[in-house]
């Protein structure tokens, strides 16, 4: 590990703690809700981040199918993975939030249900990629992340378009969603530190992806020189 690298270390960590402290102390308690609505700090920032991250997926499998370049390959399969980490959290923190507000856990809500179809089809691409044994796999696993990322806009746009409970979006909902001054800094904070962290964990899982291919290749190299594997 690198001086650069650990010093992006000693950041990010510093950034998630300051950001904590903006949205468990610094930010204002929400009139409504309460102190329940710190969630809101966290719930936010992480579908930012994991739909930058899907974003990325999108790119690099383009740039796969396009060039066929490994490296392309490893991006695309280290923000998927990392961008359903993200997505986790959204999906756990959303009801979470929405126990004591709503009343209920969860609702087959436009927001919600779009969602968690998003979660899967990145899960179903995780799974092709870890259990399909087959040379086009990788080409299968870009197709599928092209066609999933469709759904991204998808569920940024069900609030303008389906009647939901979810509140509006805190960026371009309308009259009536926009955040008290004091409540930006907080969420800023937060969603630069969820990036951060997300650099980390992508930069770390494509060095690990380019492992796994360099093994595959001296696999596949032996196989054709017919030594054992």
């Amino acid at each position: 590990m690198n001086l650069l690298t650990k010093l992006f270390l000693v950041l990010t960590v510093a950034a998630l703690g300051y950001a904590a402290y903006e949205g468990l102390v610094v930010a204002p308690t929400e009139q409504t809700m309460g102190d329940v609505q710190r969630i809101f700090y966290y719930h936010v920032p992480s579908a930012w981040t994991a739909f930058l991250l899907f974003f990325s997926n999108f790119i690099a499998s383009i740039v796969y199918l396009a060039k066929r370049n490994a490296a392309a390959d490893a991006v695309a399969a280290a923000t998927a993975e990392v961008g359903v980490v993200f997505c986790t959290v959204v999906l756990v923190t959303g009801p979470i939030w929405a126990r004591p507000v709503w009343g209920i856990w969860w609702t087959w809500d436009a927001r919600l249900t779009t969602t968690l179809v998003l979660w899967l089809i990145y899960v179903s691409y995780l799974v092709l990629r870890r259990y399909s044994v087959g040379s086009q796999t990788s080409v299968l696993a870009a197709a599928l992340a092209i066609f999933g990322f469709v759904d991204v806009p998808i569920v940024y746009m069900t609030i303008r378009w389906f009647r939901t409970q979810h509140p509006s979006p805190v960026i371009g909902g309308g009259e009536g969603s926009g955040l008290h001054p004091s409540m930006w800094p907080p969420l800023l904070w937060n969603w630069l530190a969820f990036s951060m962290l997300a650099v980390v964990l992508v930069v770390a899982r494509y060095r690990l992806q380019t492992m796994e291919q360099e093994v595959e290749k001296e696999h596949a190299h032996a196989a054709l020189q017919g030594s054992p594997q």
